[in-house]
């Protein structure tokens, strides 16, 4: 069987494709729905893919845009009305050079002995949708893409990214990451993170409450926030956001400062010399079918108690955060 083998039953208003990758389902399933990763293969290598918008969710949105050598853009887009990790996608597509032209996707995984093998449904509104797609060669385009994902598969990176953490960050000192599972959908927790009067409602360790935070929530946008202790005294962080791609994932810079945004030592809230002036954190959330894993990273610790205190703070703060999701 050809790899990918591509089908079109004559007078039907579809094909099939089937693709078989040497890796397990897992992780073909996380690099397909990894925004990050979509512009290393979605489509002929020949154009240059950006990830707009990717919320891999029932009812998420997601658009991509591509432009050829010449510069001309082609713009795609589509809604996800099925996700069921890591066993299928149910999405539409439309080509937003041929608006009202929309194609269902039924994407299935199944695994055996490492091997994925990836059954594609396309069904077309029409016979006559079908056809044109492939006299503009979808066969051609299929089997670019479908070899494009098997190389970037069985580069090694790809497996060091499923299971990356921040030490590959810049900067010095230790890192820690956690991973909790709340039983929220992911645009709640997302708001739980980015809208500032939800944010408060759970920021900081057990008995402290946030009184303030500010947030500018753009690639380059700062952001401004204060936990207050149960003796009253205040400790004020900023940073800035490096990296934001919706309901999915957030990397932004973390330093303490004063409550005028400006950065300062630790020493200013009584700490060690040996705290960075500026530590980074990276957040990612990853849709359970209604229930969300959220993992968070954070690197530049010092390597002393404050990397305990730091996962301690985090655990707490996670757990009001789970009262608020209810």
């Amino acid at each position: 069987m050809a790899n990918p083998d591509i089908t079109a039953p004559a007078g039907k208003q579809e094909v099939l494709i089937t693709s078989i990758y040497n890796a397990p389902r897992e992780v073909v399933f996380k690099t397909v729905t990894d925004p990050l990763l979509i512009p290393e293969w979605w489509g002929p290598s020949r154009m240059t893919t950006k990830v707009n918008k990717m919320n891999v969710m029932p009812g998420g949105i997601w658009r991509f845009v591509q432009w050829d050598e010449v510069g001309k853009e082609y713009g795609f887009h589509g809604v996800y009305h099925d996700v069921v990790i890591p066993e299928r996608l149910v999405y539409t597509t439309e080509f937003e050079g041929l608006p009202g032209h929309v194609s269902l996707h039924i994407d299935k995984y199944t695994e055996s002995d490492g091997i994925t093998i990836c059954t594609a449904l396309t069904v077309f509104q029409s016979l006559e949708d079908r056809d044109q797609m492939l006299q503009w060669g979808m066969e051609e385009g299929t089997t670019e893409t479908t070899n494009r994902l098997k190389e970037l598969l069985a580069n090694r990176n790809v497996l060091h990214r499923m299971e990356e953490h921040m030490s590959h960050h810049e900067g010095n000192g230790r890192s820690i990451t956690i991973t909790r599972v709340f039983n929220a959908p992911r645009e709640r927790v997302w708001q739980r993170w980015t809208d500032p009067n939800q944010f408060m409602c759970w920021w900081g360790p057990k008995d402290f409450t946030a009184p303030y935070a500010k947030f500018d929530l753009r690639v380059g946008g700062k952001y401004l926030s204060c936990m207050r202790s149960p003796d009253g005294k205040e400790y004020w962080d900023t940073g800035i956001y490096k990296e934001i791609i919706e309901q999915n994932r957030i990397v932004y810079t973390d330093s303490f400062a004063d409550e005028h945004g400006n950065v300062v030592p630790a020493s200013y809230y009584g700490m060690g010399s040996d705290v960075p002036m500026e530590m980074e954190v990276e957040l990612t959330l990853e849709d359970l079918g209604g229930k969300t894993r959220m993992t968070l990273e954070q690197c530049g610790l010092p390597a002393d108690e404050m990397i305990e205190q730091a996962r301690v703070g985090w655990d707490q703060s996670f757990d009001k955060l789970a009262e608020c999701l209810g």
